[in-house]
């Protein structure tokens, strides 16, 4: 019998999620970013709790596909101010695709979903975003759009053949 009362480590592990922009099924920028900020707090965890940091870690890929509805595209301003008089600066969504990519669109999106606290920035640290496809975490990913990927562990002499090679 387990002397352990309350939530465990092994509960708060984090698992990596992959998303992918460039897939046709893909759903607009705000749908998007409001189910990446969900896992990016852990809501879809049982043991979610508003006071801790819970949640897993996210990977988004081929963020120049990212998708928008109406005319977003020319029309949403990004604000950029430095507290002097005068210094207010905007960008349009096209120019900051072109200036900085996709995944700062993304990101910014993302900020706007989670809540305004002291773990916004540690959660929005486990956003990975990348303009290809190509991402160094593909040994991380256990689940892509909502699959599972089942991973074998490996066994000893598999290892030892490794370290020896």
């Amino acid at each position: 019998m387990s002397q352990t009362i309350g939530k465990t480590r092994l509960a708060y592990s984090r698992a990596w999620h992959h998303v992918s922009l460039s897939s046709p099924t893909t759903p607009s920028l705000g749908r998007l970013a409001s189910r990446i900020a969900i896992l990016l707090m852990g809501k879809h965890k049982p043991i979610w709790d508003p006071s801790t940091d819970c949640g897993d870690y996210v990977v988004a890929t081929g963020c120049t596909d990212v998708y928008v509805t109406g005319k977003k595209m020319q029309q949403k301003q990004y604000y950029k101010q430095t507290t002097r008089p005068g210094a207010l600066k905007s960008l349009s969504m096209e120019s900051m695709i072109r200036k900085w990519g996709g995944g700062e669109v993304l990101k910014r999106a993302v900020r706007g979903m989670l809540p305004k606290n002291r773990l916004r920035d540690k959660r929005l640290d486990r956003l990975k975003v990348f303009e290809g496809e190509a991402h160094p975490y593909r040994k991380n990913l256990i689940k892509f759009e909502g699959r599972t990927r089942m991973v074998e562990p490996e066994t000893k002499t598999e290892i030892l053949k490794k370290q020896s090679a």
